[in-house]
This record gives structure tokens, sequence and C-alpha cells, in this order.
């Protein structure tokens, strides 16, 4: 199977303006993404998809490969549509939609998604979840929280407390998903998705991943136990460089 990663790279954040091309021990955010992604076992080939100049010549200027996208698409999951539907993203069988923000991923959660989604041939989508073990992000409407079936399939995001425990004071103990924004598709699906209507939950959500959900498609969920660490307001960014740093200096 050739397996395409594509990291998504829009130049307009509303917390962060710019935030591909911020610097970090070095290097933009970007080329540290770029340099783990390839280190997955799985993918075949990685390009950058943005929608603005400067972060397609950043990328040239460290060697990785860069397309342009519309400026109009409204996620992630979007922007990977119009590379599957291109030249770059024609000969893959299956593409990975990597956050372009996630400058500490680790290689393997890419492998994990791209073989869960070969393990189950009858899903078009897989992704990933890690056990919340930080009692706030439970309720933290920042933190997506995943519920699966017996399968290992999702039947619902959510940014709400989702297992909701209504006996406190009982001996109910329930275990709380974390899901990770990270995509394996099959590309006949991707295709497929610039299609479908856009339904009132991901509207109220603001979750991309439920379109599939609403228009009757099945998401298979692998689990993990690396937590992510992504770079979301300004704050964030001292603390993944001191992280960065720190692993450099190993």
């Amino acid at each position: 199977m050739t397996c395409l990663a594509v990291i998504p790279a829009r130049y307009a954040s509303t917390r962060l303006p710019g935030k591909p091309l911020i610097p970090l021990a070095g290097k933009p955010m970007i080329q540290h993404v770029w340099e783990r992604v390839r280190q997955a076992r799985s993918v075949s080939s990685v390009v950058v998809a943005t929608d603005d100049e400067r972060v397609l010549r950043a990328v040239e200027s460290f060697g990785g490969r860069c397309v342009m996208t519309r400026a109009t698409h409204r996620s992630g999951t979007e922007r990977c549509a119009e590379v599957a539907a291109g030249p770059t993203g024609r000969e893959a069988d299956f593409l990975v939609n990597v956050q372009g923000d996630e400058p500490l991923l680790d290689p393997a959660t890419i492998d994990a998604a791209t073989e869960a989604l070969a393990e189950d041939t009858e899903v078009p989508v897989a992704t990933l979840a890690v056990q919340i073990s930080i009692p706030s992000e439970i309720m933290d409407p920042n933190v997506v929280k995943a519920v699966l079936d017996f399968e290992g399939r999702a039947l619902y995001f959510s940014r709400a407390p989702i297992p909701w425990v209504r006996d406190r004071d009982g001996m109910v103990h329930a275990r709380h998903w974390k899901h990770l924004g990270l995509y394996a598709y099959r590309r006949e699906a991707l295709l497929e998705f610039a299609t479908l209507p856009q339904g009132e939950l991901e509207r109220v959500e603001q979750l991309e991943q439920l379109r599939w959900l609403e228009n009757g498609y099945s998401i298979r969920v692998a689990e993990t136990t690396h937590d992510s660490v992504s770079v979301d307001v300004p704050a964030d960014v001292e603390r993944v460089e001191r992280l960065l740093r720190e692993m450099k200096g190993r």
C-alpha cells in the first residue's frame, strides 16, 4: 500500500497567527513536524499543503515538498481531499492527515493509524485516542472526547465529558478517551468527503470528524499510549521548545 502523509499548514491562525513558521529550537515548527512524519515506517512520501506562499517557501528551503491549496477550506480534511484529487495524491492508496502544530509527534502513532485502517477493511477512515489521565481534561472543551463500541469503532466525538458518570457516589468507574487529531483515509473515501453535506452536529461541536458519522460512515479508533503536545496558544511555544531542547540534549 502506498501511503502519502499530508500536513495541512494554514498560515492564518486566530489564536496564533503564522503558526507553521514559529521558530522552535532553531527550526520553524513545520520542519519539526515534517521530519517526524518522515520517520514513520508506513509513510511512502510527505507533502505539506498550505494556502500561503510564505509557508511554501519555508518548506522548500529545508528540502521539503509543498503544494498550494485553496484558502476556503474549513478543515484539514478538506485540504487533504484537494491533495488527494490532484497529481500529488493520485497514486496513493492511503492518505494520512497529520496536524501541523505537533512538533513532538511520535512517528509510531502514524503507523498505528495506518495499521488500524489496513486491518479493518470495512471502514474508510481510522484515527487515534489515548486514555485521559488528567481529570481536569475530562471537563475541558478543548480536549475532544471519544466513545467507542465493542469493535473499536467510534460512536461519537464530543467536547463534552462523555461518558457522563451519573452516580457520582457509587462504585462506577468510567474510562475517558482523548481523541488525537490524526487521521488515515482510504483515498476513495477522502474524495467522497469533499462532497458530503456538513451536518448539525459538526457545526455545533466544530468537529470535522462528525461529518463522517452523520453521513453514515464508520471510523476505526486505535488506542495509543502516546499523548500529543500541540502548539495552540502563545503559552505553548515556550513549553514545547523546552521539551525539544531536552530531547536534543539526551
